[in-house]
């Protein structure tokens, strides 16, 4: 990243945040008026000019201020930004929100969500757990009627799913259940995301000491696994809340914002990313999304554990032009109020 001089960062800092405020170009006279930088407008013109060369800020119109571009962002964010810490009330006024919320994964997710949207007035997410994230606990195979199979699978987080399976041949309890037994001895302690490897590998050992039925079991289990490790599911709360920012009225920008939130794929896609990046606060601008639909939002995002694991991320989207300075430490807050949360043995999927 190109070095930029104090006064070169002072001025920057001045119409991003001037900026992030109103929503509109800054002009040298603003920024010479309100932040007290104790240079001449001139001066301040001369370094915006210099700045805009960079790639730093851009002018939208010839006679307009300036606005920063992604780059500006990006270097304001790593090196001159700011935090500010959240107030005792705020804090207290986040962890009530989890208060009422049952000892239920979901609605513990769903709260998270929610808590993200109300207090950064922009939209909350959660990414669900991934299953391919933690490590094989359990398995159970239950026979609910005529060729209809309840597959329940346990990861050592203590997270559940389960998966309903349609089988084309009637299997009984007993039998069931001593193929739930084979399976748990299979794969105890393996990664969940080593799964499909580990039974291959049971069925070519196996496939002369067992009958076609098993074999056929193995493959079922095999497929319910590996569907349930490629399931991702996001939940979102308060898109209504970015088409209150400004910059989204436009039809054309308010439409494609309402369709990168209608393909859930593309969210699930940006938030996998940033938990593949690194366990602190991540934050992905624009263009950075690789996705044209999300070139003109944000995200903030950190991850949620439960105990060693990390399961997933909470986060907000918003315009570029978010309040970054407040809603990172919201972010980080709530994903450390969830992880705490799922601490708790009682809570199950």
């Amino acid at each position: 990243m190109t070095e930029l001089t104090r006064r070169d960062q002072q001025v920057l800092e001045a119409v991003i945040t001037d900026y992030i405020q109103t929503g509109e170009p800054v002009g040298s006279r603003v920024v010479a008026r309100r932040y007290g930088l104790d240079v001449s407008s001139a001066t301040i013109r001369n370094v915006m000019a210099d700045l805009e060369e960079l790639g730093f800020l851009y002018q939208p119109h010839t006679s307009a201020g300036r606005v920063p571009t992604d780059r500006g962002l990006r270097f304001y964010l790593d090196f001159i930004m700011k935090f500010k810490a959240l107030k005792e009330e705020e804090r207290r006024l986040i962890q009530n929100a989890f208060s009422e919320a049952r000892a239920d994964v979901k609605e513990l997710l769903h709260r998270a969500s929610r808590v993200l949207s109300d207090f950064c007035k922009q939209a909350g997410v959660v990414l669900w757990p991934k299953l391919s994230m933690t490590r094989f606990k359990h398995i159970e195979l239950i026979r609910l009627r005529a060729r209809q199979i309840m597959v329940i699978l346990i990861s050592k987080s203590g997270l559940v799913h389960h998966r309903l399976l349609e089988w084309e041949e009637d299997i009984h309890q007993h039998e069931l259940d001593k193929y739930s037994r084979y399976l748990n001895e299979l794969l105890e302690d393996v990664p969940l995301g080593d799964i499909k490897a580990r039974i291959l590998e049971g069925m070519r050992k196996d496939k002369t000491l067992f009958d076609q039925l098993f074999h056929k079991t193995l493959e079922m289990t095999q497929r319910v696994v590996q569907s349930t490790l490629e399931d991702s599911e996001v939940y979102i709360e308060g898109r209504t809340n970015l088409l209150s920012n400004p910059e989204f009225a436009q039809v054309e920008r308010m439409r494609k914002i309402l369709a990168a939130f209608e393909d859930k794929t593309r969210i699930i896609r940006l938030l996998d990313r940033t938990m593949n990046k690194s366990s602190g606060v991540r934050i992905v601008l624009g263009s950075e999304s690789d996705s044209q639909e999300l070139s003109e939002i944000s995200l903030v995002s950190s991850p949620y554990r439960r105990g060693d694991t990390m399961l997933g991320v909470v986060g907000v989207i918003g315009p570029l032009r978010m309040d970054y300075s407040r809603i990172i430490p919201v972010v980080e807050f709530t994903a450390a109020i969830l992880s705490g949360l799922l601490e708790d043995p009682e809570v199950g999927g």
